[in-house]
């Protein structure tokens, strides 16, 4: 049993809790951790989901409190997901970014043109000669995009702003 669970240790466990969908990057690269509140034995973690009505919530929500129970079997540990401030995808953090690349996805581009367009560089060659294929990718948060320079598909995590 841990004694002395401060939020950094708190944080250093988060780390470890993997987004059901992409297995190499945490909750915290991902920018979804908004708020840890302890109070004596008590954890609150507040998430951000990335989408609405995103289907791994549940098993994000297990995963946290697995992660933590770890630390101390005996803490009282509450999961909220809150929708505001919205999740947006300049959240996800430079170590986030390469972690998606090394799984071959590429990540949220950091700024839309002027007519609200995005440009995508390809995850495996880092060629900016690349397509969309399909805006509608495996999941609601990504979309299929082709190479030009590798010839390899590959997929994208949409940009998401509050500004859109």
């Amino acid at each position: 049993m841990v004694t002395d669970i401060n939020k950094q240790v708190i944080v250093e466990a988060l780390h470890s809790v993997k987004d059901p969908e992409i297995d190499s990057i945490s909750i915290i690269d991902l920018g979804m951790v908004e708020g840890i509140e302890q109070d004596g034995h008590t954890v609150t973690i507040q998430l951000l989901p990335t989408f609405m009505g995103c289907p791994a919530l549940d098993i994000i929500k297990k995963n946290v409190i697995t992660a933590l129970k770890a630390l101390d079997k005996n803490l009282s540990i509450n999961v909220q997901f809150i929708y505001s401030p919205p999740w947006t995808s300049d959240r996800v953090t430079e170590e986030g970014r390469e972690r998606l690349k090394e799984f071959g996805i590429a990540p949220p581009p950091r700024q839309l043109d002027e007519n609200g367009g995005w440009a995508v560089n390809c995850p495996y060659c880092d060629s900016v000669y690349t397509t969309m294929e399909n805006l509608f990718g495996p999941t609601a948060c990504r979309s299929i995009l082709y190479c030009k320079g590798c010839k390899n598909p590959f997929e994208a995590m949409k940009p998401v702003s509050t500004m859109m």
